[in-house]
């Protein structure tokens, strides 16, 4: 398999580019809204800001691991459950965490 096989494979089994795609519903725009849903979101985005500052993974590898999730998993998650999922992943990939 060359080089370009792969990028067209693997680009084809991920499910974080939606454009054109159909069924999705509307977007739900609420002005003014609060930055988070729950307390467990806030500690997210906290937990990666400190683990970014860190340097113990990059914004490309963190982006890359959610568009790496499995199409089902990507698709029933919400936002920050996709931020968790990253997180926990680099982290037991990288032994930080069992």
């Amino acid at each position: 398999m060359d080089l370009r096989e792969m990028v067209r494979e693997d680009a084809a089994m991920r499910a974080h580019d939606l454009g054109g795609q159909d069924g999705f519903g509307p977007v739900d725009i609420t002005e003014d809204e609060a930055p988070f849903h729950a307390d467990w979101e806030a500690r997210v985005w906290a937990i990666n800001r400190a683990l970014g500052w860190r340097e113990v993974y990059t914004t490309d590898e963190f982006r890359d691991t959610i568009e790496r999730m499995p199409r089902e998993e990507y698709l029933g998650s919400s936002y920050y459950e996709r931020w968790l999922y990253a997180m926990t992943t680099l982290l037991t990939r990288k032994g930080l965490l069992e």
